[in-house]
């Protein structure tokens, strides 16, 4: 699956989703086999006899979630259907809500994404997804999901099996050596999987480039360039196909968007094995810290008939989803200002400000922000114009590339000028 124009399918490219449709559709066989083993009951869990609630109760949601099974998906390649109707639907949800990410090639981390994939990609899907009813029932089953992965009944898939994540090749990919873990702990000393996923470097591990240079701008995340624009506008059509980024929704209207028109967006995106940690990239003081409710699956359709995959368009995902807002004064006045924008695509879409991130808290560049607890993420730094002197070849997005170079959290990205230009 790629993206109009020949790009790379980013949940593959990170490794929610295995790098074969095949795999895919064989983790789904998996899954059904597994919800139907229960012999066809009803769902177990309160969130999802809700959203079945509304399913009967309200005729519009109904008529999407009916038709968004019926239709083929585009932008997709599946060889058969694995959906036929709600109530299928809503029991493997339900399986889901018990079931913590497995390690391995063929394994899917995003499976609530995996569920939902082929209704995202119809048109009837489109709409369901922006639906604020929908969304709202979503938010509570993630929610409920979020609690199973932060208790200690997720940790069982933190084994030495080959889908375990003590196994050697798991050790490998996650790099284990260098977080702060318990080796001779069952579980690595973390309480639950949402523990495992959130874990913290070891001292040294990734230090602060420049830390007294403020004008070296460092990465705020572990994370693969995706997209870098300048003159970005005030208002634009950020869901068409050439993605450009639009400062008032991105920012959801805060008071700051004036300031950056005109200016850059840098983004890029973390991958499933990686640290899901974000810190400052500058020194400064935070101005305001907010969270921004949105949607959870939508996905771009600016092909049309050619949708564009859930996380492929991200910046149309930027945009709509679920996401934390930092407004930081940055201590070089060149900078001027700045902000960092945390987007919660898909899953969980959990975003959680440290605890000392609100107003008037002087950050060290490369303090923590803040972090993310399961889901697909990706992160935008938006600057004034005039403010980058030039970018960093690291920072620089090679998005065709399937094994594009990670830039390292608290590695320099840029360098502001050295004086303001006019």
């Amino acid at each position: 699956m790629s993206l109009g124009g020949g790009g790379v399918d980013v949940r593959r490219q990170a490794g929610w989703f295995p790098d074969g449709q095949d795999d895919l559709e064989a983790w789904l066989a998996g899954h059904a086999e597994r919800a139907a083993a229960r012999g066809g009951q009803a769902p177990r869990h309160r969130s999802v006899v809700a959203f079945a609630e509304l399913i009967e109760t309200d005729p519009v949601v109904g008529m999407y979630l009916q038709r968004m099974i019926d239709q083929v998906p585009t932008g997709r390649a599946y060889s058969k259907r694995h959906l036929s109707s709600p109530e299928q639907l809503l029991r493997l949800i339900d399986e889901v809500l018990t079931v913590a990410p497995e390690f391995g090639s063929q394994t899917v981390t995003l499976p609530l994404g995996a569920v939902l994939d082929w209704a995202m990609g119809t048109p009837a899907g489109h709409a369901a997804f922006r639906d604020p009813r929908v969304n709202a029932a979503l938010k509570v089953i993630l929610q409920e999901w979020c609690a199973f992965l932060s208790s200690p009944e997720s940790l069982y898939v933190l084994n030495d099996s080959p889908t375990g994540w003590r196994s050697e090749a798991a050790r490998q990919a996650v790099g284990i050596g260098q977080y702060e873990h318990d080796p001779a702990d069952a579980h690595w000393g973390f309480a639950s999987w949402n523990d495992f996923f959130t874990r913290q470097f070891r001292d040294g591990q990734r230090p602060v480039a420049a830390p007294d240079d403020d004008k070296v701008i460092v990465s705020a995340c572990e994370s693969t360039p995706y997209n870098l624009r300048t003159d970005v506008q005030q208002r634009d059509r950020f869901w068409i196909k050439d993605e450009p980024y639009s400062l008032q929704d991105l920012l959801c209207n805060d008071p700051s968007v004036p300031e950056f028109v005109g200016g850059t967006v840098y983004q890029a995106f973390l991958s499933a094995t990686n640290y899901h940690r974000w810190h400052s990239p500058v020194a400064g003081t935070v101005l305001r810290a907010y969270l921004v409710d949105g949607t959870y699956y939508s996905e771009g359709d600016a092909d049309g008939t050619d949708a564009q995959q859930e996380t492929s368009a991200q910046t149309y995902l930027a945009h709509v989803a679920a996401r934390a807002v930092v407004i930081i004064d940055p201590d070089d006045p060149v900078i001027g200002l700045l902000a960092f924008v945390a987007v919660g695509m898909s899953e969980v879409s959990s975003c959680l400000f440290a605890p000392d991130i609100a107003p008037g808290h002087h950050l060290a560049k490369g303090e923590e922000l803040g972090h993310f607890q399961f889901g697909g993420s990706t992160h935008c730094l938006v600057f004034r114009p005039g403010t980058i002197g030039e970018f960093s070849l690291q920072a620089l997005p090679q998005r065709h590339d399937p094994k594009a170079p990670l830039v390292n959290v608290r590695s320099k990205i840029a360098t502001a000028n050295p004086t303001p230009k006019n």
